[in-house]
């Protein structure tokens, strides 16, 4: 796996998702802070709820997260991997 990055600016996580097709979401039903973040694929998942990246990005920096992912595989491809972390743990 090649090495992965983190950051916290909104352009960089919107274009980064965007150009592999993804769209801002929250799984429905968990967390009051609202709720718990991810970037959707169009893949199945049933509790995913698509949202607006302000209503993603006003979760996010209310949670101080931090976005972790990869650019490219080992082989060179487009890499999808992602994660949102606290920025305490980071």
């Amino acid at each position: 796996m090649t090495a992965s990055q983190t950051t916290t600016d909104h352009d960089t996580i919107r274009q980064w998702a965007e150009a592999r097709g993804g769209r801002p979401a929250r799984v429905e039903g968990t967390g009051d802070a609202g709720g718990l973040l991810r970037i959707d694929f169009n893949e199945p998942e049933e509790r995913l709820e698509e949202i607006s990246w302000d209503a993603f990005f006003r979760i996010f920096e209310d949670n101080s997260l931090m976005f972790l992912y990869q650019e490219t595989l080992e082989d060179g491809a487009t890499s999808r991997f992602n994660k949102l972390v606290n920025r305490d743990n980071g």
